[in-house]
């Protein structure tokens, strides 16, 4: 029997759950929210769409009663407030940082062997807060960005070249955040051959620069935060730890020494299975990536920097 908790019901929590359920990914799913009576809702409405699309798994709602998520093999966190127009992933620290650290400790009161994935912005800074302040194995918390950034990498490269984007490969590495995120445009690729000799250095350029906005670019035309595609990417992570995948996908893991860096939660692609993620893998950037990747770094420490000033870590 596997157990999959998400922590927050709001858009991407629900969508997590959502395509966790219709994927068959966990034989239950528990959706909690502190907010009275707001999961269960949540988890109602999902529930019963079992029958019509023929679901097995068996999904319930609580508020706020951790108890529910006993034994979970997994916990997403997606709590905490959403990203709104003209506010930046920094502004969200003091905030969320108090409420992923509670939620932390209060997920590992009851499932202490889980693996916990953080959706939560500023995702690299959250990861970084639920390492520290959990004290768990570093293999065991592990930030989303990546593959969410990644897809929208894809996303632009396949209405760029027209093609499906299932036949698009395409790795966003570094910091979850509009300057620090790295488009690897050199190793792109369209069913084997590289974009870049297919797409103009101009074109590719574009590319890029909408991708590192792109959760900007659908806050400022939703009004909030996307929740289709950041449930979906948390849904498929959640699917390479309960599949034991050992999938390559890039995400928010403990660095030391890998990349350069140290003491610090970023991008990077590794394989994940049952047991979180076990291998960084080396993709040998060029001089110029390395660069980009050192000032992402040095961006995402001043974010963690702030957690120090109020007192979370």
């Amino acid at each position: 029997m596997t157990k999959v908790s998400v922590i927050g019901a709001g858009a991407v929590g629900a969508t997590t759950a959502d395509v966790i359920a219709y994927r068959e990914l966990a034989d239950e799913v528990v959706l909690l929210d502190v907010r009275e009576g707001f999961a269960e809702g949540k988890a109602l409405d999902i529930y019963q769409t079992t029958s019509l699309l023929g679901m097995k798994t068996r999904i319930t709602g609580t508020t706020n009663d951790y108890s529910k998520t006993a034994n979970s093999d997994v916990v997403v966190i997606t709590s905490g407030i959403p990203r709104k127009p003209g506010m930046t992933r920094e502004e969200l620290i003091g905030t969320n940082a108090n409420i992923v650290k509670s939620v932390s400790e209060n997920v590992l009161k009851h499932s202490p062997n889980a693996i916990i994935v953080i959706v939560s912005n500023p995702m690299d800074t959250m990861t970084y807060l639920a390492l520290k302040a959990t004290g768990l194995p570093k293999n065991r918390i592990i930030g989303m960005g990546g593959i969410l950034d990644s897809a929208r990498f894809k996303g632009y490269l396949g209405l760029e070249l027209n093609a499906p984007t299932s036949d698009i490969q395409a790795t966003v590495i570094g910091g979850h955040g509009d300057t620090t995120m790295i488009p690897l445009t050199r190793l792109a690729t369209l069913n084997g051959v590289s974009v870049s000799s297919i797409l103009s250095a101009e074109k590719l350029k574009g590319i890029s620069d909408a991708t590192m906005v792109g959760g900007a670019t659908l806050t400022k035309l939703l009004g909030t935060s996307a929740w289709y595609a950041p449930g979906a990417a948390a849904a498929l992570l959640v699917e390479n730890i309960v599949r034991d995948q050992k999938c390559i996908t890039p995400c928010c893991v403990s660095l030391d020494g890998e990349y350069g860096q140290n003491d610090i939660c970023m991008g990077v692609p590794v394989s994940v299975g049952k047991n979180g993620w076990e291998t960084i893998i080396d993709y040998k950037l060029t001089a110029e990536e390395q660069e980009a990747f050192n000032k992402s770094a040095d961006a995402v420490r001043t974010m963690n920097n702030v957690l120090k000033e109020i007192g979370a870590l």
